[in-house]
């Protein structure tokens, strides 16, 4: 294989991906033992191959659970998810920002008894959150931009969509792009 990695893509039973932030992705292994193991339908695949001493096969670059998973009904409270919520943007300034120069604030302070929930949780740039500092946000006239709120699963996975991930193979375009506009 030359060191080279074949990622397949990997759809819920109704042809959608499992995730889109991060994408659902398996490696060529995981996805190999998945066909093997007769939980997977292969919808796609690359030129590559795979050999043993008595199979061939060309390894899949799209595949499909043979199970429905159902996604969970409410997406776990963490602070990846409340900067996907909050689009990577400081809900105060409206900068967008890598991961690692965000931070969450308190919209009421934990020194005020704000709670650390969907309700009272927003995404902030570190300059941001160190001038609110532990004052209310009428205090200092920094309104968050959307008032913080417990999002769907849908609604992540609808967000997730607009950060495409650094790789995309060709052969998967059809499965995560279903809705767009097509061309005329």
């Amino acid at each position: 294989m030359g060191g080279q990695s074949f990622p397949a893509l990997v759809l819920n039973a109704d042809f959608r991906p499992l995730s889109y932030f991060p994408l659902s992705i398996w490696s060529w292994q995981d996805a190999v033992k998945a066909v093997f193991l007769d939980r997977v339908s292969v919808l796609n695949e690359y030129e590559a191959e795979v050999h043993s001493p008595t199979v061939s096969m060309r390894l899949p670059s799209v595949i499909a659970l043979k199970e429905y998973i159902p996604s969970a009904r409410r997406p776990a409270f963490t602070r990846f998810n409340v900067f996907l919520r909050d689009h990577f943007a400081c809900q105060y300034c409206g900068d967008h920002r890598p991961t690692h120069d965000l931070t969450f604030d308190h919209v009421i302070p934990r020194s005020r008894g704000g709670r650390t929930t969907w309700e009272n949780v927003c995404t902030a740039c570190g300059p941001c959150n160190l001038r609110k500092g532990n004052r209310l946000p009428r205090e200092c006239n920094m309104l968050p931009r959307q008032t913080p709120r417990q999002p769907t699963s849908w609604e992540l996975q609808e967000n997730g969509r607009a950060f495409p991930p650094n790789y995309l193979h060709e052969s998967w375009r059809d499965y995560l792009y279903w809705d767009s506009e097509l061309e005329s």
